[in-house]
């Protein structure tokens, strides 16, 4: 039988879900496993870029953008695995990972879903990275800012698991979907995910769900990258408004249309939606003036770490895409010391894949976290960081 099913949903994004299905082959090395890609209508040549570079994938093509949820359940039925993983395109799995969550999850016969460390790209936790359910008080203090003024209060900030340890594993109540580790027993005794939800909440239904049923939701101090977390999104309009439009899906599914929540909710999706439009026609209005309150660019460099053909390739892509770089010859056994560029507001450090694996460069960035760095990568001649991807000519 067939261990594990990893379940991924692509929406053009076909570059970072490759090098997702990279680290997934290593990461799967070993086990009984098999990959399905659920191609949600992409507008990029996804499936066919795909196709050519990792042929053993099972590949879906829906004909519209069906949602998270839909597609996701679309690939549950058709898969085989004894436990399933719905991972997101935008994450790298270090290789100990998969089978790491797969022993805990054979030794806790009561967990229904394990989640993990997810990092953002410059080697700090996640907070998404395990949460509590949004009961109508921990939705208020999330939205209030409470949750974010005491981060570590065990009730105000709740709704992030606040107080709890990230070095230790723990019972949760809401894994994340971005790396939603399920075991299929616990999965079709609670049914499919919940496609009232087209995009968030729907890892918060079925984790709800799970619970009802007596299961438990577990994090799990193991580290995988997610490049594009929630905080990538927080001042746009469309994430202010599915977000909440979910959770106040969720407060009614829950607590009923005509509780005080439900009520409070309607009016914080309004009113955070109104202040992202207000914010953006301003801005808009005060360029047309020639008036501009924006930041100044934040100038970066780019610390490419790898073997000489790396490094020579690099050189000619910092030549045609005029970066600033700096490169060093430098393998898992001899990390040579990275020096500060105080000049610069950012600095990528771009592994070479062919020499490093995703586990130790996981590591490195978190030992480096919130220190002014941002995690890169580079392998068949594709740079990737968080905000882009530079092809080597």
């Amino acid at each position: 039988m067939i261990q594990l099913s990893v379940i991924i949903v692509n929406y053009n994004v076909k570059y970072y879900l490759a090098q997702c299905l990279h680290s997934l082959c290593r990461a799967l090395e070993g086990l009984n496993a098999e990959i399905l890609v659920v191609d949600n209508h992409s507008s990029d040549d996804s499936i066919t870029y795909l196709k050519a570079h990792f042929p053993s994938v099972r590949y879906i093509e829906n004909r519209e953008n069906m949602g998270f949820a839909r597609a996701n359940n679309i690939a549950i039925e058709q898969s085989r695995g004894e436990y399933v993983l719905l991972l997101n395109p935008d994450t790298i799995v270090g290789e100990g990972v998969l089978k790491a969550v797969l022993s805990f999850m054979e030794r806790h016969p009561k967990a229904g879903a394990a989640g993990v460390c997810m990092l953002k790209a410059d080697g700090s936790c996640a907070k998404e990275s395990r949460r509590g359910l949004p009961t109508p008080m921990t939705a208020l203090y999330k939205m209030s800012g409470l949750s974010r003024l005491f981060p570590n209060n065990k009730r105000l900030a709740h709704y992030y698991m606040g107080g709890i340890s990230w070095d230790m594993p723990h019972q949760i109540e809401v894994v994340s979907g971005a790396f939603c580790f399920l075991r299929r027993e616990a999965l079709l005794q609670v049914g499919m995910l919940d496609d009232d939800y087209f995009m968030y909440g729907e890892d918060i239904e079925l984790s709800c769900q799970l619970l009802l049923k007596g299961w438990e939701n577990w994090y799990l101090p193991l580290k995988i990258l997610h490049y594009k977390g929630e905080s990538t999104a927080m001042t746009s309009y469309r994430y202010v408004h599915r977000f909440y439009k979910a959770m106040l899906i969720y407060i009614r599914k829950h607590y009923g249309v005509v509780s005080f929540a439900a009520y409070f909710l309607k009016i914080a999706i309004v009113f955070k939606a109104l202040m992202v439009v207000v914010r953006q026609t301003v801005h808009k209005l005060l360029c047309s003036f020639g008036i501009s309150f924006q930041q100044k660019k934040r100038r970066s460099c780019y610390v490419f770490i790898g073997q000489k053909t790396m490094l020579d390739d690099c050189q000619k892509i910092a030549k045609d895409y005029d970066l600033s770089a700096l490169f060093i010859e430098g393998s898992p056994t001899n990390i040579p010391v990275i020096p500060e560029k105080k000049e610069f507001s950012l600095t990528y450090l771009v592994y070479d894949m062919d020499v490093f694996d995703y586990t130790f460069v996981l590591n490195d960035m978190a030992s480096r976290a919130n220190e002014g760095y941002s995690m890169g990568t580079y392998s068949s001649k594709i740079l990737i960081t968080e905000d882009k991807v530079i092809y080597g000519k």
